[in-house]
């Protein structure tokens, strides 16, 4: 009997060869790796019970990728493509999935993986793919320096928690010479489920989920883990995505954002002063529609609320900047001093979001 680690290196094969040779599967990998077809044949079966191969026909069967499909793959990220890895490693592991999704996953990965490349400063990349029946997992792991201390050492943050807060409100680079700052931004709303994990901190964007959850983990991780999760039923499409936080439907000029003001915390601090107000607003008159979003929060001060609704209004009436989700409390301080609460925040009946701003 072969030993264990034959059985992966045939399965790998079985895996790898089945897309090319449905109808010879068994022969070509036992050509391939040098053992019997016998063997071959018992792991086949293996993998058809596990639902990681299917087999129709017993004459002559045909094999096909089965509903679960894993991929474990370790890169250095010194001459890696981040299209290649797509397209050699992931997108054959997506056969039979809707093509929303599919471009979904393609979007998500490569903007994930090149953000190891050209932000990490680390030296490799650890890719994990789950597929099966329901939904499409993807995580991706660099060694690097961790994204969330590189954007708090690039804008002089005073807490690594306050780069949640620039991540969420996306136009966030490090390197505007040859990046946006929109990839993560986009791949966070595209998933049903993302969640990054740096340092010792957790940030978790649920899709539905009105918060964007910021969690001190128990254990510091080794530089920047992406998890992204998808149902392989979603009718969510890029274009409904671009089109929620774009100019208009004819043109993808990034200009609407939604800020989770509970990030602008740090720690158990309430939301009092104009100095935490300015730390809020710093770089959203880059965008021309700003909704914040108050959930989480149960109290702002005056100061606070002067600052955002009144003073950086008038200083920027280029910016239709409304709240969403505020408690009672913190709508009445907020329409004191002048602002507006929206039931939907990107209600494009409301005139705060159909106003024609000047070129």
């Amino acid at each position: 009997m072969p030993r264990p680690s034959r059985h992966v290196e045939i399965d790998q094969a079985l895996l790898s060869h089945v897309a090319a040779h449905p109808r010879d599967l068994v022969a070509t990998v036992a050509r391939e790796i040098g053992v019997s077809r016998q063997t071959v044949a018992t792991r086949a079966r293996a993998l058809v019970a596990d639902r990681r191969l299917a087999r129709s026909g017993s004459t002559r069967p045909f094999y096909s990728l089965g509903p679960r499909r894993e991929l474990t793959r370790v890169y250095s990220l010194a001459g890696l493509a981040e299209d290649e890895v797509w397209r050699t490693d992931v997108m054959p592991l997506l056969e039979g999935v809707a093509a929303n999704v599919s471009d979904i996953c393609h979007y998500g990965l490569t903007e994930m993986v090149n953000n190891a490349i050209d932000h990490s400063d680390g030296q490799r990349l650890w890719l994990q793919v789950e597929v099966d029946e329901d939904d499409v997992a993807l995580l991706v792991r660099d060694n690097g320096m961790g994204i969330f201390r590189k954007i708090a050492r690039h804008l002089d943050l005073p807490d690594e928690r306050l780069a949640l807060l620039e991540l969420a409100k996306g136009k966030l680079t490090t390197d505007p010479v040859r990046h946006t700052g929109e990839g993560v931004f986009f791949t966070s709303r595209v998933f049903d489920a993302f969640a990054i994990f740096s340092g010792g901190l957790e940030f978790n964007h649920l899709d539905g989920d009105p918060e964007d959850w910021l969690l001190d983990l128990d254990r510091a991780a080794e530089g920047t883990s992406v998890l992204m999760a998808i149902s392989r039923t979603s009718q969510r499409t890029l274009r409904d995505v671009f089109e929620r936080f774009s100019s208009g439907p004819d043109e993808y000029n990034f200009e609407r954002t939604m800020v989770p003001v509970r990030l602008a915390r740090i720690g158990e601090e309430n939301l009092i002063s104009r100095s935490q107000a300015k730390r809020l607003l710093q770089r959203v008159d880059r965008f021309r529609r700003v909704v914040l979003d108050f959930a989480g929060v149960e109290l702002i001060g005056q100061g606070f609320a002067d600052e955002v609704f009144r003073v950086f209004v008038n200083a920027h009436p280029e910016v239709a900047l409304s709240a969403v989700n505020a408690v009672p409390a913190v709508h009445a301080m907020i329409v004191r001093a002048g602002g507006r609460v929206l039931a939907d925040p990107f209600d494009d009946q409301d005139r705060q979001f159909t106003l024609e701003f000047p070129e």
